[in-house]
C-alpha cells in the first residue's frame, strides 16, 4: 500500500468516524464560513462596479453546476441506501425460507438447526447496529460464519442420512442462498459514495454560496437570502452524507424484517418432525 492509499484511507476513516452532530457542525462551518467570507468581501467591494458584472455571471453559472453536483451526490446516496434496505429484506427472507425448510429435516439435525437459526437471526439483527469497518462488525460477521458452518455441517449429515429425500436437498439450496445473501449484505454496508464525491459536494456548495454572498454583498442587500440559502444547502449536503452512513447517521436502515423473523422463530415450529 503506497502513501496515497494510506492518506485516502485515513481521510475516509476520519470523515466516516464523525457522529451526526459533529458532521452537521462541520458542514455548517464550511458552508456558513464561506457565506460569511463572501459577505465580508462583498461589503468591501460594494462600490466597485468593475467587478460586479463578472462576479454575477460567474456565480450564476457556478450555482447551476453546484446544483447538478448536489443532485448527483444525493442520487448516489439514495441509491445505496435503497440497496442496503433491499439487502436486509433479502437477508431476512432467505433466513426465513431456510428456517422453514429446516423444520422438514429428520432429527437430530432438525432441532439443532432450528436453534442455530435463532442465533443466526440475532446476529443478523446485530449487524444492523454495527458500524461498518469496525472490530464489532468483524466479530459479528465472523460469528455468523461459524454458525453457517455449523448449519452446513448438519445439512450434510441430513443429506447423507437421507440421500433420496427431497427435503434435505431443498434445504441445502435455501441454506446456500442464505449464506450468499449475507455476503451481499455485508458488501453493501461497505459500498459507500466515494469520499472524493462527498468532498467535492461540500466544497463546491461552499464555493457557490460564497460567490452568491459576495455578489449580493456587492449589491448591498440579500443577507437574509444568503443565510436561507446557506441553511438549505447545508441541510441538503448533510442529508446526502447521512444517507451514506447506514448505522452512524440519523437515517438508518430499519431491522424490522429481521425482528419479524425473530417473532416467527419464537413460535412453535409449524411443520412437525418427519416420522
Amino acid at each position: 500500500m503506497n502513501a496515497v492509499d494510506v492518506h485516502r484511507g485515513t481521510v475516509a476513516r476520519v470523515f466516516y468516524a464523525l457522529n451526526s452532530k459533529e458532521l452537521f457542525l462541520v458542514v455548517v462551518a464550511v458552508i456558513g464560513g464561506a457565506a460569511g467570507v463572501g459577505s465580508i468581501a462583498g461589503h468591501y467591494l460594494r462600490n466597485s462596479a468593475h467587478y460586479r458584472e463578472p462576479v454575477g455571471v460567474v456565480q450564476a453559472a457556478l450555482l447551476g453546476v453546484v446544483g447538478l453536483i448536489l443532485a448527483f451526490g444525493l442520487t448516489l446516496a439514495v441509491g445505496r441506501y435503497q440497496d442496503r434496505r433491499s439487502d436486509l429484506v433479502g437477508d431476512a427472507n432467505t433466513i426465513g425460507t431456510a428456517y422453514l425448510r429446516a423444520q422438514t429435516l429428520h432429527e437430530p439435525q432438525r432441532t439443532r438447526s432450528l436453534a442455530l437459526f435463532k442465533r443466526y437471526n440475532e446476529l443478523a439483527i446485530q449487524v444492523t447496529h454495527e458500524v461498518p469497518g469496525t472490530a464489532g462488525l468483524h466479530a459479528t460477521s465472523a460469528e455468523e460464519g461459524r454458525v453457517q458452518r455449523a448449519l452446513w455441517r448438519l445439512a450434510g449429515q441430513s443429506l447423507n442420512a437421507h440421500p433420496t429425500d427431497s427435503a434435505p436437498r431443498l434445504y441445502v439450496e435455501s441454506l446456500n442462498e442464505m449464506i450468499d445473501q449475507q455476503g451481499i449484505r455485508l458488501a453493501g454496508l461497505n459500498n459507500r459514495v466515494p469520499n472524493e464525491v462527498l468532498i467535492l459536494q461540500l466544497f463546491s456548495a461552499a464555493l457557490g454560496i460564497g460567490l452568491l454572498a459576495l455578489y449580493l454583498g456587492m449589491l448591498g442587500k440579500g443577507q437574509v437570502t444568503v443565510a436561507a440559502a446557506a441553511v438549505a444547502v447545508s441541510f441538503l449536503v448533510f442529508v446526502t452524507f447521512d444517507l451514506d452512513r447506514p448505522t452512524r447517521g440519523l437515517i438508518t436502515v430499519p431491522d424490522t424484517p429481521l425482528v419479524n423473523e425473530r417473532a416467527v422463530m419464537e413460535l412453535p415450529p409449524a411443520a412437525p418432525a418427519p416420522g
